[in-house]
């Protein structure tokens, strides 16, 4: 069957359709909120954005999810995701504007970046339950077209919301003349309105849990959440090919989170002005839009080599195609080379992620699958922070070293030779040693 006649009936499927729907408003949403936050944080004029505070941006945005985050999966496992969906955008909303109250009375920093930490958490939250709740709405058979087309679209519209936020950041009038993205504030806030309203047409129980989990009291489920999350990982580890997948994704986000820090000092101090924000945010625009475009090719190619090729093999491509990427950069930071290798590296991320996303769910059971998605974006997070912080000691306030980037071209060759030589087949487990792995 060709990709276009898969996706004509994938998109047949009422509960796939409305859940995608729902991603779409959520994510272009988030696009929009992360470009207010970026333009707060790292290109307002009136701050220094050396590595360093780009790398305490990354940290302040990220490492207190990363702490929550592991609690996250069991209450995916036993909570309604729609309701989860439904909740948590409205959740997002009253964040919104709070955070848009702050900025308009001119509230202390602390604050704002207390807000926006609230508000990215939960749309981690969101995401996983989106993500988990994939199968209970598509055939076994689909799973790999379904996890092709929905994440690449979700990020197109983060992509197009960003590309909003940019316009009515530096474009359409502003609500606060002292602050740049207040305009960009309440168009996010619509969107998480307008995506809470989407939700409302899935089932209750459409998108899991299957087995809804005994109801305890508050206190009682955070006290057990701990000890779930480490039987998540138990069977992960006890599958093998999932385990192996997630630590592969975890070293490919931290490379290419070093490439996305390098980006943002090169769009500021070697593309752009440092003192005109527009020209900044204009050409790491540049860069997010190529980097889109190398995850829609992704979404288009993998389910057609994923399958023929096998997954694991796919991944090892992606890691070989992300070495010539960033070789790339490696040879020039102009600015064909920054916009090539976005792209091209994007294409590996992306075609990689999207064969570990069907690994984990082809290998892993509903029980614990949210607890696998949020290790998933547990792993993502610190890759990101590790990235951040890694790049505050060895990129100068430029963005660009050459060594640096020859360096990265290395790494990604090696983990590509160790992940060739991993299974790749998931250890077989009986149904008795499962229900162990996910109840112990």
């Amino acid at each position: 069957m060709s990709l276009a006649a898969s996706l004509a009936q994938l998109w047949r499927l009422r509960g796939f359709r409305r859940l995608a729907y729902t991603r779409l408003l959520s994510q272009s949403g988030d696009g929009v909120f992360q470009v207010a936050i970026a333009t707060t944080i790292f290109f307002d004029p009136t701050q220094a954005a050396s590595v360093e505070r780009i790398a305490l941006g990354f940290a302040v945005l990220l490492a207190p999810f990363t702490l929550v985050g592991p609690f996250v999966g069991p209450l995916i496992d036993r909570w309604q995701r729609q309701r989860i969906i439904l909740i948590g955008n409205l959740i997002r909303l009253g964040l919104a504007g709070l955070l848009l109250t702050v900025m308009l009375t001119g509230g202390p920093a602390w604050l704002l970046l207390t807000l926006a930490l609230l508000t990215l958490s939960v749309n981690r939250f969101l995401l996983a339950a989106m993500t988990a709740g994939v199968p209970q709405v598509v055939p076994r058979a689909q799973l790999l077209t379904a996890n092709s087309v929905l994440p690449t679209l979700g990020t197109l519209a983060a992509a197009l919301g960003a590309a909003v936020g940019g316009a009515v950041t530096f474009i359409a009038p502003r609500i606060s003349d002292t602050n740049l993205a207040s305009t960009s504030l309440l168009v996010a806030g619509i969107a998480f309105g307008l995506s809470s309203s989407a939700a409302m047409l899935l089932g209750k129980r459409e998108l899991g849990p299957v087995t809804t989990r005994e109801r305890l009291h508050l206190a009682e489920q955070f006290k057990s959440l701990a000890f779930e999350l480490r039987t998540g990982a138990r069977f992960l580890y006890a599958a093998v090919t999932p385990f192996h997948g997630l630590a592969v994704m975890g070293a490919q986000r931290l490379l290419y989170g070093l490439m996305f820090v390098a980006s943002i000092l090169i769009s500021r101090h070697i593309l752009g002005d440092p003192e005109q924000p527009e020209q900044a945010i204009e050409k790491f625009s540049l860069v997010l839009l190529c980097a889109a475009v190398g995850f829609g090719i992704a979404a288009i190619l993998t389910p057609l080599c994923g399958e023929r090729i096998g997954r694991q093999q796919w991944i090892v491509l992606c890691l070989l195609v992300g070495a010539a990427g960033q070789t790339l950069l490696a040879i020039s930071s102009d600015a064909w080379a920054v916009l090539s290798a976005a792209a091209v590296v994007s294409f590996a991320v992306q075609g990689s992620k999207i064969a570990v996303d069907t690994i984990v769910h082809r290998d892993t059971t509903d029980e614990v699958r949210g607890r696998a998605f949020t290790l998933y974006d547990v792993v993502y997070n610190v890759a990101f922070i590790a990235s951040a912080g890694i790049g505050a000691l060895v990129l100068p306030d430029t963005g660009y070293s050459r060594p640096v980037m020859i360096a990265i071209v290395g790494a990604y060759l090696l983990v590509a030779a160790v992940y060739s030589r991993a299974p790749r087949d998931p250890r077989p487990l009986s149904p008795t040693t499962v229900r162990e792995l996910a109840s112990e």
